[in-house]
């Protein structure tokens, strides 16, 4: 009686352990509880966060039929020495990939390794980044790029230097956002420190060239811009989108203008992300998807959520961008539900 009592007790024990689902690593520095879905779970919506842990900057990007989200890990300088980047086929479940960069692969780096950029060019991934915060022109750092064979990496220094380690035109050199135009020119616009400036790449990323007045880094700041600027073209317009507000307050946010050229003039037309105290604070530093083929644009970026006083308690969310008749876009509503799922065809 006692070996069949003992046996009924296995078979229930298994039973309750089969029913036992094991839950999503808690993410870097014990980041935040997240509504981002695994790789197993059914989901009508992302939810927002979209994955865990804290992170910041976002820059986003369609490689092939995957969605890649590359940001910044949010927390003290110091530690701030690695990048992590995430896919998705359907804007729902989310894959990490832990490591793609270090510090390790970039001598010169040190710290605060900060918002990337990315982009695909003859079959290599080029990677942008800030690092070391730099406050002066004799410091060490800058802008940098690293290259890989894949979006997930590993990467390594490509030029074994910064690409822009001098402050012009008073930009801290952060925060940079690479854009390809029509004509196949690549830009760069970047800057902190109140000051943005473009420039255009050579061709295989290790330098700039002149425009044709002859300047290397022409300024385009806009009134209010801080920092963290976006370009895209649309309808043969060319949107510049930045920061605002202090990065570690709740009054951080996007704002954009709209010109007939990449260099501008720019000038603001207003703000089209911020908080909402019902949802979240803090919402910026982002980058945008367009869905190729169509006129679908999603917003990726970070917001603090509510109640949280550490600034570097950031996450990565996303939410539908959309455009009025004339052009102008919509202000976004922040969103706990985030996106429907949507793959590529």
């Amino acid at each position: 009686m006692r070996q069949l009592s003992f046996l009924i007790a296995i078979l229930l024990f298994g039973a309750v352990a089969q029913g036992q689902t094991t839950p999503q690593s808690a993410g870097p520095a014990s980041g935040p509880a997240t509504t981002g879905t695994s790789a197993t779970t059914a989901a009508a919506t992302s939810g927002n966060p979209i994955f865990t842990g804290w992170y910041a900057d976002p820059e986003a990007a369609v490689f092939d039929k995957t969605y890649w989200v590359f940001p910044t890990y949010s927390a003290k300088y110091n530690d701030q020495v690695f990048f992590d980047a995430f896919s998705s086929t359907d804007l729902i479940h989310w894959q990490k990939h832990a490591g793609i960069l270090d510090t390790n692969a970039v001598r010169w780096a040190k710290r605060a390794m900060w918002a990337p950029a990315i982009t695909k060019k003859e079959g290599k991934y080029y990677f942008f980044f800030g690092a070391n915060d730099i406050q002066n022109d004799s410091a060490s750092g800058g802008i940098g790029v690293a290259v890989a064979d894949k979006p997930e990496g590993p990467y390594k220094d490509y030029l074994g230097h910064p690409l822009i380690d001098k402050f012009h035109n008073g930009a801290q050199p952060i925060d940079q956002a690479v854009f390809q135009d029509n004509d196949g020119q690549y830009y760069m616009i970047y800057g902190g420190w109140r000051h943005c400036n473009i420039a255009r790449l050579k061709a295989d990323f290790t330098g700039f060239l002149p425009f044709a007045d002859g300047t290397t880094f022409k300024e385009i700041t806009p009134e209010h811009y801080v920092e963290g600027p976006y370009m895209f073209r649309r309808n043969d317009k060319y949107y510049f989108m930045w920061s605002e507000g202090g990065w570690g307050g709740p009054d951080y946010s996007v704002a954009y203008a709209v010109a007939d050229s990449p260099v501008g003039p720019f000038r603001r037309i207003g703000k089209i992300l911020q908080q909402d105290m019902a949802v979240a604070t803090g919402a910026g530093h982002h980058s945008i998807i367009h869905i190729p083929g169509t006129d679908d644009y999603y917003i990726v970026y970070h917001r603090r959520p509510l109640g949280e006083t550490d600034a570097n308690h950031r996450v990565v969310c996303i939410d539908r961008m959309s455009f009025n008749p004339d052009g102008t876009i919509q202000p976004v509503k922040i969103t706990k539900e985030g996106v429907a799922a949507r793959s590529l065809k």
